[in-house]
């Protein structure tokens, strides 16, 4: 599937995802929803979950919203971008990846997916759940480093990452409204930085996905190092 559309919304389960509930819907191209987040809006396009996702927590198959994506989808489409241990092993980057991928938008904007847990309360829209970023993770290390990778992955493509959501946020995306997001336009990225240098020299790649059977192998302070270079790319980009 390669389809190329203006919007994308990447829907996450945090707290601040049923605000896409007030939001014009239009306005929100195709909505991509990560494992749970499929509740909050009833017209979701696709849901994407990873191998491990509960079945009973599946959308029921009478929904009829959209197609489910699973690992044999999503897992070929990530490591074109590099593969896991440096793309950031969590269901937001991986559905945003998957998207760039199979949906080419010229926007993508993420709501419900800022990676901040709150101490006490609800740590998502349904309530409490597991904090699956903040898990032990050597590829993990810099949420707000995965994250200007995919900027600067999207700008390339013509996208541009935004954030809906104007809470806490791991996310180094600007932030902005839901109307007019089909207008916004993607600024040029270099084809080339420091960083895919880096990545290229240190070869970690996992062509199955499952790159924590094997994450003993990797280098933390040159998976740090490549975090630091991405941002700095990002930054320099949006300057």
């Amino acid at each position: 599937m390669t389809n190329e559309t203006d919007v994308v919304l990447i829907l996450g389960s945090g707290p601040n995802a049923v605000k896409a509930q007030d939001m014009p819907r239009p306005a929100l191209g195709q909505v991509v929803a990560i494992n749970n987040a499929w509740r909050v809006l009833k017209d979701w396009d696709f849901c994407i979950h990873p191998e491990d996702f509960p079945a009973e927590r599946h959308p029921p198959t009478e929904h009829g919203a959209g197609k489910m994506v699973t690992y044999e989808s999503y897992v070929p489409i990530q490591n074109t971008y590099g593969g896991f241990v440096y793309a950031g092993g969590t269901m937001a980057f991986t559905a945003a990846y998957w998207a760039l991928g199979a949906l080419r938008p010229k926007v993508m904007a993420f709501l419900g997916c800022d990676m901040v847990y709150a101490a006490s309360g609800n740590t998502h829209f349904y309530g409490t759940g597991e904090a699956d970023p903040l898990r032990a993770d050597v590829t993990l290390q810099s949420l707000e480093g995965k994250s200007a990778r995919l900027g600067v992955m999207a700008a390339r493509q013509g996208c541009h990452c935004v954030n809906l959501s104007q809470d806490e946020s791991r996310l180094v995306f600007p932030r902005h409204a839901p109307d007019a997001l089909a207008a916004l336009m993607s600024k040029n990225a270099p084809a080339t930085t420091q960083a895919d240098v880096r990545e290229a020299d240190l070869g970690y790649m996992v062509t199955s996905g499952r790159y924590w059977n094997i994450q003993d192998r990797f280098d933390a302070a040159a998976l740090r190092e490549i975090d630091a270079l991405w941002l700095e790319a990002y930054h320099g980009l949006m300057a």
